[in-house]
């Protein structure tokens, strides 16, 4: 029994979209196996945003026209129902899970994996399996991808749903391009990026006249001691 536990990894029974066990499996012409729902939805997706409707695999990138139907694959429904009830699967112990600390993806369904990118645009945190369908489903767009944050929504404008890309030196506040030429027009504005490097270089400035404050403060204090001595 141990031995065909072994044998069993639970990825080889998971969709590679949810990262689950799959759910009503169906296998698609070129033979890799999805969720029903999960293949649906990305090619629902992908025909959005082609005027000629070619669908392809996720994995191996094989194009289909037109597109296949999707029957449920009833003999993998039934061997991952009586597989579940044994308990075989077994989870390798690398699965580059969310621990504390770390920004959980936010496609992810069940146990969330490690995000490594966030979208400023979708306003979404994707793993590395994620990030590939969020490019797939994205062609020709330039989604702005920055290094996985967990405060996705502080760096976008609450009224224009923009990037808060510029710093209002009148009213000392991040702002996007809309506000600018809006409620903010006519006020002391920077690039945002400007004026974090002119902050950080002040404050760098600011921290040296105080380390020299401090040790002149303690050559004081020392020579004091001496004079009581």
């Amino acid at each position: 029994m141990a031995q065909v536990g072994e044998l069993l990894d639970k990825n080889q029974f998971s969709c590679s979209f949810c990262l689950d066990l799959l759910k009503d499996p169906v296998t698609i012409p070129c033979g890799h196996n999805y969720c029903m729902d999960c293949i649906k939805r990305f090619w629902d997706g992908a025909g959005r945003h082609h005027h000629v409707r070619v669908y392809s695999c996720p994995q191996c990138r094989q194009t289909f026209t037109p597109r296949p139907v999707l029957g449920r694959n009833t003999m993998l429904a039934e061997m991952l129902m009586k597989i579940g009830k044994i308990g075989f699967l077994t989870t390798p112990p690398d699965q580059s899970y969310a621990g504390p600390g770390d920004v959980e993806c936010d496609v992810c369904t069940g146990r969330k994996r490690k995000a490594v990118k966030s979208c400023l645009v979708c306003l979404v945190s994707h793993c590395d399996t994620h990030l590939k369908f969020h490019d797939e489903l994205n062609p020709g767009k330039r989604h702005k991808l920055i290094d996985a944050t967990g405060q996705l929504k502080n760096k976008v404008c609450s009224h224009h749903d923009k990037l808060l890309e510029v710093y209002c030196r009148t009213d000392q506040q991040c702002i996007c391009y809309q506000c600018m030429m809006a409620e903010h027009k006519g006020h002391d504005t920077v690039c945002a990026i400007t004026e974090r490097t002119e902050q950080q270089t002040w404050l760098a400035v600011k921290q040296r006249e105080c380390q020299k404050r401090i040790e002149q403060r303690e050559k004081e204090v020392q020579e004091l001691r001496q004079t009581a001595d």
